[in-house]
């Protein structure tokens, strides 16, 4: 097991800490002009997220663009049979993508990424997001754009299905679900229960309890079916993101003289001639640019197509549309959330350096909490467990997605008790192994997400 860990150690090391940086980065540039910076489209996708029309919506602009998108329908099943479950709606497919995406990686990813990248390393996350929202896009097409409909009146979709009819490579659209399963059980499962439980017990609760409760409450959810965990996350998401931007939002008015100078400080770490040239650990420029990427692409996953199989299963007739909506997830995770938390930190260290003394780089921001009062590190905690316990929901049906894909139904109750089993091994077990093993995972659904992207880039229109 030893020497196990020790190779895929070195195989992360080296995708994940040069070349996988550069080939999403590229990606995320390359469908920005591809197609013709999308991001301006960021207005109409918030509106259509909640239910409303573009702000230029016209019928004969949507006539077209119904045109447009109805080829890739003809690939869906032609079961007609009536649906056994509702679909779920737009807003439901994107609060359940947020759900996954919304993890700590947002807390914990943002203050460490800070601390060893120096404060340069936000302007790279943020951009990350900025163009990440282009890759969103075309990945949740091309999910939408090769769905299937199931026997219950469902959609399933995903690069394992764009892979499988739109490139005819069936044993790349298998590794792709493969990985998405151990993707599931690491980053999705074991990751995110450690998280819940090491936050748990910063507020006194026990971890071996608090790992078998917390099993019991994701199952009760995760066994309802998919219709149950759209339905909690389209409850839970927006009330835990509402209530963690708010927090982050008081912490920057206590420290509103000191944002200018924050906004400052996070440019010249990034972009001044001396951090270009300087040889430095500490803010450099390669530094920050190492960190801030790498934490922002692994928080918002643009690139590794999970938005795309949450996308796929919404009841929104033109794939383009609901790629929009799926794009806000990169937007609302790494421009807003993460950016939210790197000013608050960045504030709190030049409004009161010496609170920042005595924490390690990842308690920068309960640090930044302690400016809401002496209870603001428990909030966090309490925030915490809830961004873990969304993600466990979240990819809980990523995972099921995959299973059903490779095993059909007969799979997806083992699927389920295995996971619920990986929670509680998370929460109490050494992580060293699981974390390399779900950075492999990551590898093995990104190369081939990409892939695909690339392949079908000409199929991915911009929309009307």
């Amino acid at each position: 097991m030893h020497t196990l860990e020790q190779l895929l150690s070195q195989l992360n090391s080296f995708f994940w800490n040069g070349p996988m940086l550069v080939l999403l980065l590229a990606t995320h540039l390359y469908f920005t002009f591809h197609l013709k910076i999308i991001q301006k489209r960021l207005p109409d996708a918030l509106r259509l997220s909640i239910g409303l029309p573009p702000r230029h919506h016209s019928s004969s602009a949507s006539s077209a663009q119904t045109k447009a998108d109805a080829h890739p329908h003809k690939t869906i099943s032609k079961d007609n049979s009536t649906s056994a479950r509702t679909a779920p709606s737009s807003f439901m497919a994107l609060t359940t993508t947020l759900a996954a995406t919304l993890g700590t990686g947002n807390i914990i990813g943002v203050s460490s990424a800070i601390a060893v990248g120096g404060p340069g390393a936000l302007f790279w996350c943020f951009l990350t997001g900025l163009f990440g929202m282009a890759t969103t896009y075309a990945e949740c097409y091309l999910g939408i754009r090769y769905r299937r409909k199931l026997p219950d009146g469902s959609f399933a979709g995903g690069p394992m299905y764009a892979l499988e009819h739109g490139l005819h490579n069936k044993k790349l659209a298998g590794l792709y679900a493969a990985a998405t399963i151990f993707a599931a059980y690491g980053i999705g499962c074991s990751t995110q229960g450690r998280a819940f439980v090491d936050a748990a017990a910063s507020l006194g609760l026990s971890r071996i309890p608090t790992g078998i409760l917390l099993s019991l409450l994701v199952g009760l959810v995760i066994l309802g079916g998919a219709a149950r965990i759209h339905r909690f996350c389209m409850r839970l998401v927006p009330a835990m993101g509402g209530i963690f931007i708010f927090c982050c939002v008081l912490i920057l008015f206590r420290n509103l003289p000191y944002l200018p100078n924050a906004v400052s400080l996070m440019l010249r770490s990034a972009l001044s001639p001396k951090a270009i040239t300087a040889g430095s650990l500490s803010g450099c420029l390669m530094n920050a640019l190492r960190y801030g990427i790498a934490r922002g692409l692994f928080t918002n996953e643009a690139g590794l197509g999970s938005a795309a199989i949450a996308a796929a299963d919404a009841d929104h007739p033109e794939p383009s549309a609901q790629a929009l909506v799926s794009m806000t997830a990169t937007f609302w995770d790494t421009i807003v959330m993460c950016s939210l938390t790197g000013f608050a930190i960045l504030t709190t260290a030049l409004a009161s350096p010496e609170a920042l003394n005595g924490h390690s780089m990842n308690d920068l921001t309960h640090a930044a909490f302690l400016r809401l009062s002496a209870n603001g590190p428990d909030l966090l905690n309490l925030c915490l467990m809830a961004f873990a316990f969304a993600t466990l929901i979240g990819w809980s049906y990523f995972g099921e997605k995959a299973t059903h894909y490779l095993t059909g139904t007969r799979g997806i109750l083992l699927y389920k008790i295995v996971y619920l089993i990986m929670i509680f091994l998370g929460s109490v077990l050494s992580m060293s192994f699981i974390w390399e093993l779900t950075d492999f995972a990551n590898l093995c659904m990104a190369l081939p997400n990409l892939f695909a992207l690339f392949a079908l880039r000409k199929t991915i229109p911009p929309p009307k």
